[in-house]
């Protein structure tokens, strides 16, 4: 049976079974805890059918494993994503005790609340000037991509349309990643069906709304027309090649400079891909569900990055 006092004596699986070290693990661990026992004792119904709570928190059968196996298996999940026949496997629990725990997990891991998924706001303070950061763009205060994932193809032709994306050719879920200069991730929307457009996504989703004066944003060629909706914003994004034209000479340098600005976004959205939960097929069928997997991942990588951070392509 997989246990953490098992892995403790192979230190060096930590990362590839949980994306991060035995260090970083232990950190939140501890977290995990405080906010568990802090989300058990507000809740004002039970754990089993939502009924209204008769007793005090704390009551009830215990859990078959402790703090550190539950936040164990929900980190190995969101990782390697077995299946819950597999998960309970290694854990000796039942599929269904398996993915309950891992659902128990994950609430407890979004309820965190130290790590910045708040929509990037006037009053926010920059960590680093955005010339330190990015000297060609100094005005750019975050980078916008978004991200599609696979899911199983949806019963019936009408729950199928939505989720139909045209530039992947598959049924997708799809999740806005707002990162900084520096790679660190600031906002993460909820998951969309794949046929949403990457503009409408962001235009709902209010970041640039947020953003302080002569503050802006950098995106890729799918933002288009974003001045419309935000016209006081400065947006940097390369030039659209025309219609039966040619783009100069002067137009094609700006967009390998926006480029190579821009790829932190890409180098971002690649260490959540890491996390084979958010690579794969995601086989849950809750949008909310991918949501809530999608933040948890992102604070994981954002302890990651806080360690190492990633390289930043200022000209």
């Amino acid at each position: 049976m997989l246990s953490y006092e098992e892995l403790c004596r192979h230190p060096a699986a930590f990362p590839s079974l949980t994306g991060m070290t035995r260090s970083e693990f232990d950190d939140l661990l501890s977290r995990f805890a405080r906010a568990e026992a802090d989300l058990r004792a507000k809740s004002d119904t039970t754990r089993r059918g939502g009924a209204p709570r008769q007793r005090a928190a704390g009551a009830g059968r215990r859990y078959e494993h402790g703090s550190a196996d539950r936040l164990l298996m929900a980190l190995l999940w969101l990782r390697v994503y077995p299946t819950y026949e597999v998960l309970g496997f290694f854990f000796a629990l039942h599929k269904r005790n398996a993915q309950l725990n891992v659902l128990g997990a994950l609430e407890v891991l979004d309820s965190l609340s130290d790590f910045p998924f708040d929509r990037p706001g006037p009053d926010k303070k920059k960590a680093r000037s955005a010339a330190e950061v990015m000297a060609a763009f100094p005005q750019v205060r975050v980078i916008i991509d978004a991200k599609e994932q696979r899911i199983n193809k949806p019963q019936g032709e009408g729950a199928q349309r939505p989720y139909y994306s045209g530039k992947k050719k598959a049924h997708t879920i799809k999740t806005q990643v707002v990162v900084n200069p520096r790679g660190q991730i600031e906002a993460i929307s909820e998951s969309v069906p794949g046929s949403t457009h990457d503009l409408t996504l962001l235009v709902g989703s209010g970041v640039l709304g947020g953003l302080g004066e002569g503050e802006g944003a950098m995106t890729d060629k799918g933002y288009v027309g974003v001045d419309k909706h935000h016209p006081g914003v400065p947006v940097v994004m390369p030039y659209k090649k025309p219609r039966g034209g040619e783009l100069s000479e002067q137009q094609r340098e700006h967009n390998r400079c926006v480029s190579r600005h821009r790829i932190v976004v890409e180098h971002t959205i690649a260490q959540l891909n890491r996390f084979t939960v958010l690579r794969q097929v995601f086989r849950g069928k809750r949008r909310q569900r991918h949501s809530r997997v999608t933040r948890v991942v992102a604070k994981v990588v954002n302890r990651r990055l806080a360690v190492t951070p990633l390289k930043t392509h200022a000209a």
